[in-house]
């Protein structure tokens, strides 16, 4: 599987933006993938998660009521919905898809989400 995110950019806070995460690979359909961020200097946070039927979604308690994933398994691609926009939501965004297992083994390059106050 790879991934391709984009939809990042500048935005101000309050505001919104949509990331999206495109796939190749047949596999894509069958499994879960996430939204993770980072910022330079730090840890790797997890945002968000989707199952492969959508049925299941979880989200970090930073982004709850703010963001929303969904995915479309006809296009593979799932998108990360960002609302209300906060200067702390500044980073690195990344998608992940799991692999037969639980862990995360297939990763996309980052889109940079700057949230200006």
């Amino acid at each position: 599987v790879q991934l391709q995110a984009s939809g990042g950019g500048l935005v101000q806070a309050g505001g919104s933006l949509r990331l999206s995460c495109e796939a190749s690979g047949r596999t894509f359909s069958s499994v879960g993938v996430g939204w993770f961020r980072q910022v330079p200097g730090k840890e790797r946070e997890f945002v968000a998660a989707i199952s492969w039927s959508g049925g299941v979604i979880y989200y970090s308690d930073s982004v709850k009521g703010r963001f929303t994933i969904s995915r479309d398994n006809a296009k593979n691609t799932v998108s990360l919905q960002m609302n209300s926009l906060k200067p702390e939501d500044t980073a690195d965004y990344y998608c992940a898809a799991r692999g037969t297992g639980l862990a995360y083994i297939y990763w996309g390059q980052g889109t940079l989400v700057t949230v200006s106050s």
